[in-house]
């Protein structure tokens, strides 16, 4: 890496807080070079690096940003490039600070919004990162709450000065156009209600067709219709709501991410997700974001901070919540333990999340975001969970139980629990049926827009590999390979 031209004073600030944390010139360099394998970056710095920063050299690109994620990790509290005497920059990170103010998390997340929405394909690319989920889900918990988030309108500036209002060339003002919103503009129940609808239609559409379906004209709806109204004026209960809605399609947008593997991007909405819903004083619905994160890190293999996300999303709630929503973080927890292979953990966080789903009683008030949680979905976990820990039967009970219940407009969970009841099959020596159930599976993959449901068939192609001879398989390939 080629560095500025060296900066007379020596950075007091980057060698105390260098002091403060144990770390030698090379350790930091380590960590630093870490760190950027992480986001897909091969630096290659080293301790003659580190003496440079210390003598005032200021290091390139993204590297400052990077040099403060390092220390934010190892002292366990935010630090930005400025606090450690370095230049700022645009972050590959971006997105999973977790900000001291309802007015840092907008700036943070309309920043995510505009780079998502003007197709940066590198965003896309970022890597997911397990250890950026200590500090936002700690400070969710332990954070204190937001005293207000309540904007006045902007002062009054007389029409001709307005920056506002657009003038043809005759002076008259010319009609604003369907995505320019007037600097202030008071948000109400309607501009709520819009947000709420858009939610649903977008959650419709994710369900049928997968995330990448209609993912970017998400993006773009956030950045030209949420972000204006969050910068525009409410009162203390307008704003509450009006953060509780974006936390809600902020969620959205990373969980379509999700669905087409742009795992980092995901990551960073989630995370911003959780501030949001904290903004809003809506405690619930972080922790339904946190079951959100840990449903990603156990897809993604990481089994032991996906435990510690969903407990972290109990811990937030307590016992309080409707029985509905305690199942939905039992469960979170199951899925858990079972990619790690625990059983006895497993099976405990199993059948809390029956008992729980055994006291709901019909008339409960439940939220609308965990209105999807019933005996269906609850016997979709149970499928999974046994899936990983190998115990085939009651994996094909349960999926079969869930895809009878399931309604058909959550098509791409029907699909996700028929390629559990395959594998199911296939483990218990029954050939002709997994593949059966297999390649119906695979034909409704050919139709979405979702990596999730083409891994889920590839990984059981994996495990259908010791029997590529046997012609029920044989016949799999050659169907399946026809969709293709």
């Amino acid at each position: 890496m080629t560095d500025r031209p060296a900066q007379r004073t020596p950075n007091r600030q980057l060698a105390a807080l260098i002091a403060e944390a144990g770390f030698s010139n090379a350790g930091l360099a380590r960590r630093v070079d870490q760190l950027g394998l992480e986001h897909g970056l091969d630096l290659r710095y080293d301790k003659t690096s580190v003496t440079r920063w210390l003598r005032g050299q200021q290091p390139r690109g993204t590297t400052p940003a990077l040099i403060a994620e390092v220390f934010t990790r190892r002292l366990g509290r935010r630090l930005s490039a400025q606090d450690l005497g370095l230049d700022a920059c645009a972050p590959v990170y971006a997105g999973l600070e977790f900000a001291a103010t309802p007015e840092e998390a907008v700036d943070i997340v309309s920043g995510l919004w505009r780079k998502d929405s003007g197709s940066h394909a590198e965003l896309r690319k970022i890597a997911f990162t397990p250890a950026g989920l200590v500090v936002p889900s700690r400070d969710w918990l332990i954070g204190k709450p937001d005293d207000r988030v309540a904007r006045e309108p902007a002062p009054r500036v007389p029409a001709q000065g307005r920056p506002g209002v657009l003038r043809t060339p005759v002076g008259r003002p010319r009609p604003r156009g369907p995505l320019e919103r007037i600097p202030g503009h008071r948000v109400g129940a309607g501009d709520i209600a819009a947000l709420r609808s858009v939610g649903e239609l977008f959650r419709t559409l994710d369900d049928r067709f997968g995330g990448g379906h209609a993912r970017q004209a998400l993006v773009r709806y956030l950045e030209h219709e949420c972000e204006p109204m969050l910068r525009g004026s409410y009162d203390e209960g307008t704003g509450r709501r009006l953060f509780s809605a974006a936390a809600d399609l902020t969620r959205l947008a990373g969980w379509t991410s999700y669905d087409i593997a742009a795992h980092g991007l995901a990551q960073r909405y989630f995370v911003q997700a959780l501030r949001l819903a904290q903004a809003a004083g809506d405690r619930p619905y972080g922790s339904f974001v946190l079951v959100t994160m840990s449903r990603q890190a156990v897809y993604l293999g990481h089994g032991r901070e996906a435990v510690q996300l969903a407990r972290v999303a109990q811990q937030g709630i307590g016992a309080g919540g409707p029985p509905a929503v305690q199942s939905l973080l039992h469960a979170a927890e199951a899925r858990a333990h079972g990619v790690l292979g625990e059983v006895r953990a497993c099976t405990a966080a199993l059948v809390r999340a029956e008992r729980a789903l055994e006291a709901a009683r019909p008339g409960d008030e439940v939220p609308y975001w965990a209105r999807f949680f019933d005996e269906a979905q609850l016997a979709d976990e149970l499928g999974h969970c046994h899936r990983d820990l190998q115990q085939f039967r009651a994996a094909a009970q349960h999926a079969e139980r869930s895809l009878q219940l399931r309604a058909p407009a959550y098509a791409r969970s029907r699909l996700f629990c028929r390629v559990v009841l395959a594998t199911a099959r296939l483990g218990l020596g029954e050939l002709d049926q997994a593949c059966a159930l297999a390649t119906e599976a695979a034909a409704q993959a050919a139709d979405m827009r979702s990596a999730r449901a083409i891994e889920y068939i590839r990984d059981f192609e994996r495990r259908l590999e010791p029997y590529k001879d046997a012609a029920p398989a044989r016949t799999y390939h050659e169907k399946a390979a026809a969709l293709n």
